[in-house]
């Protein structure tokens, strides 16, 4: 088959925001990229801090190098803008300001799109395959003319890597992201593709990272991968990392209702740096794609038993839900405490249909996490009933979702346990449970730090809290 879609490769391994720019300009040139009209530049900014979260975020020189090649390159435009949501409830804006994003920002002068501020509006979807009629996506997004995507490079513990197809769940504000963010994670990605298209992806992986989302462990790749299509992209990065793109159901899902290709035979794959060397330099890239049952429990004090689940697509396990936000948060844990899971009191995870007796110590806590889990049988004698309260996505309106406020998740959680402090065990009743969440239950039962409440975390994170909240309030009326 002939290829009919082009990806770059490029050799990058320093964070030169100069250098970047050049090699960014020069790619936009061989593909033919010419950014006009409202240009808005979506990084990955799911969370950031300089020495707590270094490797998760799409770096300060990268936005920077990419900024001056857009600038360079583009014609007619009406605006240029960094937009973002990022992650577990944390206000963007204090993301953007200790990521360094604001100085950079400032020192091009263009526009800041804070999603959790902007005004939410509804689009419509037609694609055969979809999950849902519409979503709702930040205004700046339902106007933009030329998106560029600037993913972060990473593995991740739900869906085994995120590139470009998945950077798009950025675009969604608390209240609509986990909307869909279960068993259907994947397919709500595929979604989100009909909302906006990539015109431009560049993504930096000059220093990836390996296993966890939030987390990660950095890896140096020394590469920049530019394309102008999110499947043939997302495709070539997964072979950069030994991963096959058919395992990567997002991608197939996406390739699936057209919006690209997913072999490397409808793919000119050319740069500076071959795929043969990449692969060679990526041999011991760690992916962690494993079931929490098997993550925890060798050496801790928690462990987790994980029954069936309500989906045919996937009834053995929820890689989209409450394990995966577990494993991310016990992970912030240990990034903040060292041998969090060792200090911790006793803990058993139950998640999903779990029949038959529970294999308990004598002070060990039970958590029954997720709207689908459900079990029955006895604790310390008392029967006790558990029942699934479990919506599949026909039967979630998104037009109706509950807030996800931080201040709400911090407050509802920890007086759930405070009104549980002397039984046994606890119920938590949300799909998913988010990481946000399991740091504040976690704490509470296991006894153990909660990260929210480090001072110096702290007090800057609820400054821009309650500056979001004002600005949004704005927005509400004025936006």
């Amino acid at each position: 088959m002939e290829p009919n879609h082009k990806v770059l490769i490029m050799r990058c391994d320093a964070y030169d925001p100069e250098r970047i720019a050049g090699i960014v300009k020069e790619g936009m040139e061989e593909l033919g990229a010419r950014p006009s009209g409202r240009v808005l530049l979506k990084p990955n900014l799911v969370i950031a801090h300089p020495e707590r979260f270094p490797h998760a975020f799409t770096r300060k020189e990268f936005l920077d190098g990419v900024i001056s090649a857009v600038k360079v390159r583009a014609e007619d435009v009406e605006e240029i803008a960094v937009g973002e949501r990022s992650g577990i409830v944390i206000p963007t804006r204090y993301n953007f300001k200790s990521s360094g994003y604001r100085d950079v920002i400032n020192r091009h002068k263009v526009k800041t799109y804070y999603f959790d501020e902007s005004r939410q509006v509804p689009v419509r979807l037609s694609k055969e395959g979809r999950l849902r009629d519409s979503v709702y996506v930040p205004k700046p997004i339902a106007q933009c003319d030329y998106l560029i995507n600037l993913p972060k490079f990473k593995a991740h513990p739900w869906c085994r890597v995120t590139l470009s197809l998945k950077n798009l769940m950025g675009l969604q504000d608390d209240r609509h992201r986990l909307v869909d963010h279960n068993l259907f994670l994947e397919h709500k990605i595929a979604d989100l593709q009909e909302v906006i298209r990539s015109k431009f992806i560049a993504i930096d992986g000059i220093i990836a990272g390996q296993k966890m989302m939030l987390t990660p462990t950095p890896f140096p790749l020394g590469a920049i991968v530019m394309g102008t299509n999110s499947c043939a992209v997302d495709t070539v990065g997964c072979h950069m990392v030994h991963v096959n793109p058919e395992d990567v159901s997002h991608l197939r899902l996406a390739a699936e209702r057209g919006y690209g290709p997913m072999s490397l035979e409808e793919i000119e794959v050319s740069g500076d740096f071959p795929l043969e060397e990449v692969q060679e330099r990526t041999w011991g890239f760690e992916i962690c794609f494993e079931r929490v049952d098997d993550y925890f429990g060798k050496d801790g004090n928690l462990t987790c038993t994980v029954g069936t689940f309500p989906e045919a697509h996937s009834p053995d396990y929820c890689w989209g839900g409450c394990p995966g936000a577990l494993q991310e948060a016990m992970h912030i844990f240990t990034s903040f405490y060292t041998d969090s899971d060792k200090r911790m009191k006793k803990i058993q995870y139950v998640v999903g249909k779990v029949e038959g007796p529970l294999d308990l110590e004598g002070d060990e806590r039970i958590i029954f996490t997720g709207s689908c889990t459900s079990w029955e049988g006895r604790i310390d004698g008392e029967v006790v009933k558990i029942e699934s309260s479990y919506k599949t996505a026909s039967e979630v309106d998104e037009r109706k979702t509950k807030s996800n406020d931080m201040l709400l998740k911090m407050g509802t959680a920890l007086w759930n346990c405070a009104r549980n402090r002397s039984s046994r065990y606890i119920r938590i009743e949300a799909c998913p449970v988010s990481v946000a969440e399991h740091l504040h239950y976690l704490s509470a039962l296991g006894k153990i730090k909660n990260p929210n409440l480090e001072p110096r975390l702290m007090i800057p994170v609820y400054i821009a809290y309650w500056r979001m909240r004002a600005s949004r309030l704005l927005n509400r009326f004025f936006g």
